[in-house]
């Protein structure tokens, strides 16, 4: 017998943290791709963006499974089981979901760098650096927090995607894909150890996404004014 409850708040901390991690990885390779291509432009930005059409064009779970599978032993030799897991798990959802980010900067980059503040930066002598660290990325945050709290849910979903097809965190880690890996089992009898799992992804990747939506509005400049 084990405590629903507890399980369910505990690996709540794990699926969060994991989430909350990949989406720091996708979001700093995925703005940091798409503000260098849309201010340079011409040959990097070509280069650039066939390389997000690559990974783009690339099935995301068959690939994310694979990887997981290839690298899984040897990380845990090095780190342990839990923590080579955990850094697996972090880097491979980051690294697969920074695609749709670097397209969305590098198109607003690609406006922006055209308005006069930009060009009266260029004339006054700003090097490339400032501009896009000063000048063009503070005018995408509201972008850059919407994808970050997007990123974060389907992170979650990715990682209890894992655990439930056996691929994630090892069996004594309770996170909610475990958990709904664990319960998959005892459907008929236990209904309860899948419904609590699954009702906390829910809610949690729903609650984010409308903390995304208010971070977004609150930091619209129209809405200031």
């Amino acid at each position: 017998r084990q405590d629903i409850l507890a399980r369910v708040l505990f690996g709540g901390r794990i699926s969060l943290t994991v989430g909350i991690l990949a989406m720091f990885v996708a979001i700093f390779l995925g703005t940091t791709i798409g503000a260098i291509a849309g201010f340079y432009g011409g040959v990097i930005d070509n280069l650039l963006m066939r390389l997000t059409d690559l990974f783009l064009a690339l099935p995301q779970l068959p690939l994310l499974l694979l990887v997981v599978y290839l690298f899984r032993e040897p990380i845990k030799q090095i780190a342990g089981p839990e923590l080579g897991i955990f850094i697996l798990v972090i880097i491979v959802i980051g690294g697969l979901n920074w695609m749709s980010v670097a397209r969305l900067i590098r198109g607003n980059i690609l406006k922006l760098k055209e308005m006069e503040f930009v060009k009266a930066a260029i004339t006054l002598g700003a090097n490339s650096q400032r501009i896009i660290l000063i000048h063009l990325l503070p005018n995408v945050v509201s972008l850059i927090i919407v994808a970050a709290t997007l990123g974060v849910g389907n992170a979650i979903i990715t990682e209890s995607t894992l655990s439930f097809l056996g691929l994630g965190f090892p069996p004594d880690v309770p996170t909610w894909g475990q958990m709904l890996f664990q319960a998959k089992d005892y459907l008929d009898t236990a209904p309860h150890t899948a419904f609590f799992p699954g009702l906390a992804i829910f809610l949690t990747v729903l609650s984010i996404n409308y903390i995304g939506d208010g971070l977004r509005d609150a930091f619209d400049p129209k809405n200031r004014q």
